[in-house]
């Protein structure tokens, strides 16, 4: 007999039919005009025990959420799946506690509060003041003890991470539910909702990767008859139509008495996407903030050439570390 995993205690008494129907009753109250949801802003991360994050109440027909405007960052491992088929449990389970452990001190140094940890990926929020700085000061804290000190100790260097970081508004909400016991953990959380988390993830999920750039260009053959020589040159499409003329006819006349043949390739180059990778709004908030950052006067954060869906502005990458790690033994 199926049994439904929801285990509020009503539930338990319910036959399926009168189940459902209550699920749709109380989904009616939470969707109709007379429920209010009541929205606070705030400067300062909120934790699941916050006062003004409230669940739903049913009764009083209310739910309290906030909404906090600052940075937020994620960092992952990459290939994770490949690293759980690859290393025997006892290699793996140090490897992720190693990992996980030393990633939320790296966190917490620059003021950040860890949020989320699901497997390998982990979220980090800061409170708004001072928001750009620390959250730069973490991912390159993040980055430098992941490739630079983890590392040291597998002799794989199985630690690739990607670290992505976004700035702006986020919805705290509540969701789960009351339960007494152990169990009481595993039923509520905060939901941050809103681009930055959004497209912080995506730029994680982006980041430390090698991809391929491909181009296709014309290949043009020149013929000396003279010499009896080829000349092979590849041009982009707009220089070949160039070379074109305008014949307003089916033929095809190019401006070079030597042209014999041409035909398409495709131009393939490795590109590798740096660790770190933030978003023009952190880049600019970051530089208005802390304009003599050496990182920022070393030019260590270059545009990135990448395609992020429901994002449309700049993107910018650095493989940064604190060079103080070199002293660590």
């Amino acid at each position: 007999m199926y049994r439904s995993p929801i285990n509020y205690l009503w539930c338990l008494f319910l036959n399926p039919k009168d189940f459902l129907q209550k699920i749709s009753d109380e989904t009616k109250d939470i969707v109709s005009s007379d429920f209010d949801i009541e929205i606070n802003t705030t400067e300062y991360v909120p934790n699941v025990d916050d006062t003004n994050i409230t669940y739903e109440n049913l009764d009083s027909k209310c739910k309290k959420c906030k909404t906090i405007e600052t940075c937020v960052l994620y960092i992952d491992i990459r290939k994770s799946t490949e690293l759980n088929l690859k290393h025997r449990p006892k290699t793996l389970a140090k490897l992720y506690t190693v990992f996980v452990r030393n990633m939320i001190k790296c966190a917490e140094y620059h003021g950040g509060y860890v949020r989320n940890i699901i497997g390998d990926r982990i979220m980090v929020v800061f409170d708004r003041n001072n928001c750009f700085k620390n959250a730069i000061d973490t991912a390159v804290l993040l980055n430098t003890v992941a490739e630079y000190i983890i590392n040291k100790n597998f002799k794989n260097n199985d630690i690739v991470c990607g670290i992505g970081i976004d700035f702006g508004s986020m919805l705290v909400v509540k969701t789960g539910t009351i339960k007494q016991g152990n169990e009481n953990q595993f039923y509520k959380s905060l939901v941050w909702l809103g681009k930055p988390a959004n497209i912080a993830s995506k730029l994680t999920d982006n980041a430390n990767k090698s991809t391929v750039s491909s181009k296709n260009k014309v290949r043009v053959g020149l013929h000396y008859p003279l010499t009896n020589k080829w000349n092979w040159t590849e041009i982009s499409y707009s220089e070949f139509l160039n070379h074109l003329e305008i014949t307003y006819s089916p033929t095809l006349n190019y401006k070079n008495e030597y042209f014999k043949y041409f035909y398409e390739v495709t131009e393939s180059n490795p590109v590798s996407i740096p660790p770190i990778l933030i978003t023009d709004e952190v880049y600019q908030g970051f530089k208005k903030d802390c304009p003599d950052d050496q990182s920022l006067k070393e030019e260590m954060w270059k545009k990135v050439k990448l395609t992020i869906p429901g994002y449309d502005g700049g993107i910018y990458g650095g493989n940064i570390r604190f060079t103080i790690v070199d002293e660590i033994n």
